[in-house]
């Protein structure tokens, strides 16, 4: 039976990471449990058992890796993954959960009061600052994108790449796809899986793809299909904020959702 999130209390203080020692080499770490979106805007952090002792990963199975909660705003179920982390001796570490307490919502930040300037003011008393608003990040310059046509598999895996390189992630490296006929193109910043099989993108590739992003910091999960996407993953990808890009014969990947909009504005980063 799935866990049911429930509001954090009102003034109620809580730390933002907590000491966690790896069991394979005891270096002590700082762990901060990540915030996954539910479809319906808010955002939920997995509750940890207080006291509870971090075990290593040796054997990973799909079903271990992932847990079942509620969220409390729109009552849906969903499948969210376990809290890890990748020590720097390379155990990978996982932490327990506390299943008698429901996952905690995190509040988003309330915006700045409005400030109304008077109609009036005394003699040499100017009137308050209004700060500008936070301008959002600008959108590089970039040289118009030259496609390669699709064709074979080859082409796609070709276009791909061409793409996230245009889009400034640099050089990227090739590995074999481990769940899906296709294969995996890796830079310092992306992990982009070139999905070449004949039918859409199911719920288990946008998974699998997430996972490989898990334990690094600011990798971005990127995904491009011949066949599209099927709408069970076109939410989960919605959830775990994975750009999704379909790719036309001409080799120009279209974005399929929000994420990969915002990444098709802001670029990537060498």
């Amino acid at each position: 039976m799935p866990a049911t999130p429930q509001p954090e209390s009102q003034g109620a203080s809580q730390p933002s990471a907590r000491p966690v020692r790896c069991p394979s080499c005891r270096r002590e770490h700082a762990y901060e449990p990540s915030v996954f979106p539910c479809p319906c805007g808010a955002s939920l952090k997995v509750p940890l058992l207080r006291g509870g002792v971090p075990v290593q990963v040796r054997f990973r199975s799909w079903e271990d890796s992932w847990l079942s909660m509620r969220c409390p705003s729109c009552g849906r179920s969903e499948q969210w993954p376990q809290p890890e982390f990748t020590c720097s001796c390379g155990a990978t570490v996982r932490l327990p959960v506390d299943t008698d307490r429901r996952p905690v919502p995190i509040a988003p930040p309330k915006p700045p009061p409005v400030q109304r300037p008077a109609v009036q003011h005394p003699a040499g008393q100017q009137p308050p600052v209004v700060p500008p608003p936070v301008a959002r990040r600008p959108a590089p310059s970039r040289p118009p994108f030259v496609p390669h046509p699709v064709r074979t598999s080859e082409d796609a895996i070709l276009a791909a790449a061409r793409y996230l390189e245009w889009l400034g992630f640099g050089t990227l490296e090739v590995s074999d796809s481990q769940d899906r006929e296709g294969v995996c193109l890796l830079g310092s910043t992306v992990v982009a899986q070139v999905d070449t099989w004949t039918e859409p993108a199911d719920l288990r590739a946008v998974e699998c793809l997430w996972l490989n992003t898990l334990h690094a910091d600011e990798l971005q999960p990127v995904m491009f299909t011949l066949a599209g996407y099927n709408q069970e993953s076109r939410n989960r990808a919605d959830q775990l904020l994975v750009a999704l890009f379909e790719l036309d014969l001409e080799g120009v990947p279209q974005p399929v959702n929000s994420a990969a909009r915002e990444l098709l504005r802001t670029g990537g980063s060498n």
